[in-house]
């Protein structure tokens, strides 16, 4: 999965937040909708579309998809 690939399928995961909001500079904490179910949603979606484990521990390391889709391919 390549870092736009990712975007959508994060995007995905926000069911009133307008698509257009994300790109890899989006600082995903600071979005209305963000929230712990919403982290929950990213993580699944992680394991299943890409087979490597997230942990919050990730999602709050990093500020931008950008920076958590590098964490996951480091993983």
């Amino acid at each position: 999965m390549d870092l736009n690939e990712f975007i959508t399928a994060f995007a995905g995961e926000f069911e009133e937040t307008d698509s257009s909001v994300f790109t890899p500079q989006t600082k995903y904490k600071d979005l209305e909708e963000w929230g712990s179910l919403t982290a929950l949603s990213i993580i699944t979606m992680v394991d299943a579309e890409i087979g490597k484990t997230l942990t919050g521990a990730d999602l709050r390391a990093c500020d931008t998809i950008e920076q958590l889709y590098i964490l996951i391919q480091n993983k």
